[in-house]
């Protein structure tokens, strides 16, 4: 059951929200540690760069998800209507990455590309529907940044393993 004095009040969210902007935040700047150490296997493979910056992208949704929902002050349709614009463009991102990182790798099977498309859409649209949900008053509200969060880190740290170990073997 959705708490409704909770699931539309970010002050509420402050400290969750600053642990994700942070958590996010460092995955990044590890991100870029793992990327450096096989830079030039990964800029010489279209495959790779497009997954790089996937994971990218879906860390970036969730530092930019998390900072919008820690300016005070504001009424919860304009952040409503922030998430839903700034997710959006994230979720673009994410779909173009996707798809070029799986469209004819030879290395993912089907049912891997079918997963990573899974994964990729599902990382993003929940935070799209949380700032929906903000705008319209119902369905759960922030709640729903809760799960686009878990799966961002779940899509975004398999995409690093591939980028730093898989990629040696």
């Amino acid at each position: 059951m959705v708490n409704s004095g909770v699931a539309y009040d970010p002050a509420q969210w402050a400290v969750f929200f600053s642990a994700e902007a942070s958590a996010s935040a460092a995955l990044i700047g590890l991100l870029f540690v793992a990327v450096s150490i096989n830079l030039p296997s990964i800029v010489s493979n279209p495959l790779l760069t497009a997954r790089a910056a996937k994971a990218l992208s879906t860390l970036a949704g969730v530092l930019f998800a998390a900072t919008l929902c820690l300016v005070p002050g504001q009424a919860k349709t304009f952040l409503g209507l922030e998430l839903l614009l700034v997710e959006a463009v994230i979720w673009i991102m994410i779909t173009i990455c996707q798809r070029a990182s799986s469209r004819g790798n030879p290395y993912m099977r089907r049912q891997q590309k079918i997963w990573h498309a899974i994964l990729a859409q599902c990382s993003s649209i929940p935070l799209m529907i949380g700032g929906v949900s903000l705008v319209i008053g119902h369905d759960g509200g922030l709640y729903w940044l809760v799960a686009g969060v878990i799966i961002s880190f779940v899509a975004a740290l398999l995409d690093a393993w591939v980028l730093l170990i898989e990629i040696q073997r």
